[in-house]
């Protein structure tokens, strides 16, 4: 995807033992089609607030999450709108989104290069998952956090799975044991992060584990929480208003 990476200073410092950081990225620089509003998809409200607001606060507020990079798409002036001061000094906002996911995540990690050593922890998160809990973050980081690799939080299917053809009709059903549904925050290496996805397909990328997934690595599942989806659709927002204002 691009090739002006330059490892930062302790990239290949091993003399002597540096704990890792753990820093947050958030990617908002897409329209979100399937919202059918005029706003994109971050911008939307929710609970009075726009629905990029929840999942940055939760971060911010996190205290292991030392820094939260936001990568916009470039020209976005919606942001300045908001009173993000709640933040305080953790907060930094990247103009640099790509036309995808992963490309806005990658470029994000290259600007944000000098922040952020090789062995230091980025947890990527959707800014359209509002309903994120502390202490779901604490058992990623506690699960995670002695991996060369990384992981990500994820809940095993439950659902029975359907595979149908072009015409919309039962193909078969598909066994769903071994089988779970990805969620973020997903937590890599920087080094190894950014190195998968500047090496990665970039058609097959839905995720930042699917780009490690291609160097041959294994990312561990932690148990997520069913209330920490993804807002896709109008009817979506009403949900996680519910579940946002039962905790208050």
């Amino acid at each position: 995807m691009h090739d002006c990476y330059n490892p930062p200073a302790r990239f290949y410092d091993n003399l002597s033992p540096i704990m890792p950081r753990y820093v947050a990225l958030i990617p908002a620089a897409g329209s979100g089609s399937r919202m059918r509003t005029e706003l994109p998809k971050q911008y939307a409200l929710l609970a009075g607030k726009p629905l990029l607001h929840h999942a940055v606060h939760v971060l911010c507020a996190h205290p292991r999450i030392e820094q939260v990079f936001i990568v916009l798409a470039p020209g976005d002036q919606r942001f300045g709108e908001y009173d993000w001061r709640a933040c305080g000094t953790k907060l930094n906002v990247l103009y640099c989104g790509g036309e995808t996911r992963a490309a806005s995540v990658f470029n994000g990690l290259l600007a944000a290069n000098d922040a952020i050593d090789g062995m230091d922890w980025v947890l990527v998160h959707d800014a359209a998952r509002p309903c994120l809990r502390t202490t779901d973050v604490d058992r990623l980081i506690a699960e995670v956090g002695d991996s060369e690799t990384g992981g990500l939080l994820a809940v095993p299917v439950a659902d029975t799975l359907k595979r149908a053809n072009a015409g919309g009709e039962v193909l078969q059903t598909e066994a769903r044991e071994h089988l779970w549904r990805a969620q973020t925050p997903q937590m890599f290496r920087y080094r190894v992060l950014i190195e998968a996805l500047r090496r990665a397909d970039i058609a097959t990328v839905t995720d930042e584990s699917s780009a490690v997934e291609q160097t041959g690595a294994k990312p561990k599942l932690v148990q997520g929480s069913a209330t920490n989806f993804k807002v896709t659709y109008p009817e979506d927002l009403a949900l996680a208003e519910l579940i946002l204002k039962e905790r208050g």
